[in-house]
């Protein structure tokens, strides 16, 4: 890993998850960061946070083919986020995405092949295709809720969002603070 490479924590938020449908909260976030040797001590410095809603509307123009909120398409629509934020930095230093979601990390990167989300599934692997012509690209999964700083602070990002409050500022916050 070196001072050059981006690293992109990802996370998706669902409330409830349980019998989801398109009006299901469902949020994601992404928190990039320069200079992380990836061993969640925190290492690093804050580039970059932000999170959104999952968009199920087809009428929305953010739309990308989430039919329904739930943690899997908050998971791959961060992932998607990740990627537009890659794309838009321009560069061509090395980027690593870290998730907590295999199901999504192997989706996107096309290791597994998509039983559902497919729409969705399809727009981040064209867009992981499109990245990853552009500069190294890799994904790496991070266990969720282990004191990991950048992962915890994309949940709690993520989770904010769903909630529709706003997040604790980073310089009070303290990981597992959710």
């Amino acid at each position: 890993m070196t001072e050059n490479t981006w690293s992109l924590y990802v996370d998706g938020s669902c409330l409830g998850n349980q019998n989801v449908d398109a009006e299901t909260p469902a949020a994601w976030a992404v928190v990039i960061v320069v200079g992380d040797n990836g061993l969640g001590r925190g290492s690093g410095e804050l580039h970059e946070e932000f999170a959104d809603h999952v968009i199920t509307d087809e009428l929305q123009d953010d739309y990308i083919g989430a039919q329904i909120g739930s943690n899997n398409t908050a998971e791959l629509s961060g992932f998607a986020a990740a990627l537009r934020w890659l794309l838009i930095e321009g560069g061509d230093e090395p980027a690593i995405i870290r998730a907590d979601s295999q199901y999504a990390g192997n989706l996107a990167c096309g290791a597994w092949k998509a039983k559902a989300n497919r729409e969705l599934v399809a727009h981040v692997q064209s867009l992981w295709d499109t990245v990853s012509e552009l500069r190294p690209l890799s994904w790496e999964h991070v266990r969720a809720h282990r004191g990991h700083r950048w992962n915890e602070r994309a949940d709690h990002l993520a989770l904010r969002k769903a909630q529709n409050e706003s997040p604790i500022p980073l310089t009070f916050w303290k990981p597992g603070q959710r």
